[in-house]
């Protein structure tokens, strides 16, 4: 399901879908996107996506609290690194000058 979701005064894309005991979830932001570890780095890497990864999430508020466990190189280039937080790896990933 898709919605618009706010998050530390923004609105960003989140989809979020019951696969099996652990749903899929993506946080989209204008440049790239935030997503739990259903989807797979290696995937992301081939396809020039500007993405992020946490893990262990169930929800929208769980990955919000998260800290990012790995991303894209795409997404390193811009600034994303392992350990920040979610709010930040968004708003890099807002960032128009990025």
């Amino acid at each position: 399901m898709e919605q618009t979701i706010d998050f530390a005064g923004k609105k960003y894309q989140g989809i979020i879908y019951s696969l099996g005991n652990v749903p899929l979830i993506i946080v989209k932001a204008k440049k790239g996107y935030v997503a739990c570890s259903y989807i797979e780095k290696g995937s992301a890497e081939k396809l020039g996506d500007v993405a992020a990864f946490v893990s262990g999430v169930k929800c929208f508020e769980d990955v919000f609290r998260a800290k990012i466990k790995t991303a894209t190189m795409w997404a390193e280039d811009i600034g994303i690194r392992e350990g920040m937080s979610v709010k930040k790896a968004l708003e890099i990933m807002d960032d128009e000058k990025q």
